[in-house]
């Protein structure tokens, strides 16, 4: 299919135009991918409609969502959120979840929602893709409150990756979770292969090409991405559980490899500068405005799950109270209930089975957009304003990031 030139010249304009209209507001600098979003509806169907998603579009944005989770991924070092951080972290999660579900079924009773499993699972996702660059533009990435976000955010999507692989991508649930261990036992296998596997002449090339044209670890970075991708959603899997489980491979395999942090820039060039924009852009473009306007009901529910996103995942933050500096607890609520990727992933799914009406995925994804938009920059304004948050944490002191280089 012939690709639509016009409305790609429109979105990479878009891509443009959104760090420098971020840029604008220095005392609340807005993140990116909520620019990125607003744009995206601005120029789509509902408002401006001079640029419509195609077929080539829309295979941009799967990759920039892969390349979203994959980035992310690659930033857990387990090392560095074990202990304390991983374990409450675990904990706050399953309560989120469980007060999640229980909301799910209130709103059911009361003929809000259809489905309170999907609307639970919704509610108790963080959004670790977004806030990762989020954390590294504001140089927070290195700070033992950085260190308490990234294991929230970590579990905050890994747990309901693994919950939307078994229980709502098939109705086949036993069949789903046997598919899913066999795929994290060969994402494990493929760790340990690649930290122990170095022949000589492959990690010669690898160096002698970071400044050439063969780049060779980028590369084998991008094999491994499209590798894993293709295995989960051939196993029945989603393709960003695939993406995640290959970032987190790629940091395991080459935390502390010489010689690769050069490498880092160059993945982040490619996902942040090229792929990820289209993801964010075309959520933004296929966001159903005009059903969120015209539907009463809807507008009524944006604010409530704009709300219950910090209730289900804000509330269990007070049990890292003791972890995280003085002052913090507050900006760690408002980090961890922002929620957008895997809310449009869910929400998708109940959509396309039934299980979620379209005006209430409108509503969840409008309420996770506003949650990306508000909940950061008033976080990082209240860390600002504290000063608190500015403490390196111990392990990462000597390494100026978590899992990766310096902002």
């Amino acid at each position: 299919m012939q690709p639509d030139l016009a409305s790609l010249v429109i979105i990479g304009a878009v891509a443009v135009l959104a760090p420098i209209i971020a840029d604008i507001p220095r005392r609340a600098r807005i993140a990116t991918v909520v620019v990125e979003i607003l744009l995206g509806i601005i120029i789509g169907p509902d408002v401006l409609d001079i640029a419509r998603p195609d077929a080539f579009v829309d295979f941009l944005s799967n990759l920039g969502l892969a390349s979203l989770f994959f980035l992310a991924g690659r930033e857990i070092d387990l090392r560095r959120i074990a202990g304390a951080p991983l374990r409450l972290a675990g904990a706050g999660w399953l309560i989120g979840l469980i007060l999640g579900v229980a909301i799910g079924f209130a709103l059911d009773a009361a003929g809000v929602v259809s489905d309170p499993e999907i609307v639970g699972i919704a509610l108790a996702t963080t959004a670790l893709g977004v806030l990762v660059p989020i954390l590294h533009d504001a140089g927070l990435s290195a700070t033992r409150f950085g260190t308490i976000v990234l294991a929230v955010g970590a579990i905050g999507e890994l747990g309901p990756i693994i919950i939307l692989s078994v229980f709502l991508a098939t109705d086949n649930d036993v069949a789903s979770a046997i598919l899913l261990f066999a795929f994290s036992a060969i994402a494990v296998a493929a760790a340990l292969s690649a930290v122990r596997l170095h022949p000589r002449r492959i990690a010669r090339l690898v160096d002698e090409t970071m400044h050439a044209s063969g780049q060779l670890a980028v590369r084998i970075c991008m094999l491994l991405l499209l590798s894993l991708v293709f295995l989960a959603v051939e196993l029945g899997q989603d393709l960003i559980l695939g993406a995640f489980a290959a970032g987190i491979v790629l940091g395991y395999a080459t935390r502390d490899a010489p010689g690769l942090d050069e490498l880092w820039p160059k993945l982040d060039a490619i996902g942040y500068g090229l792929l990820i924009p289209f993801f964010f852009i075309r959520s933004g473009m296929t966001f159903d405005l005009d059903g969120l306007l015209e539907s009463p009901q809807s507008l009524v529910e944006l604010p409530l799950f704009l709300a219950l996103f910090l209730v289900v995942r804000g509330l269990p933050s007070l049990l890292s109270r003791r972890e995280v500096p003085p002052g913090t607890l507050g900006p760690l609520a408002l980090m961890s209930a922002s929620a957008l990727p895997l809310v449009v992933a869910i929400t998708d799914v109940g959509v396309q089975t039934g299980r979620l009406a379209g005006d209430t995925a409108a509503s969840m994804v409008g309420a996770a957009m506003l949650s990306v938009l508000i909940f950061p920059a008033v976080a990082l304004m209240l860390l600002r304003r504290s000063g608190a948050a500015g403490t390196p944490a111990p392990e990462a002191a000597a390494e100026g990031s978590l899992g990766g280089p310096p902002p």
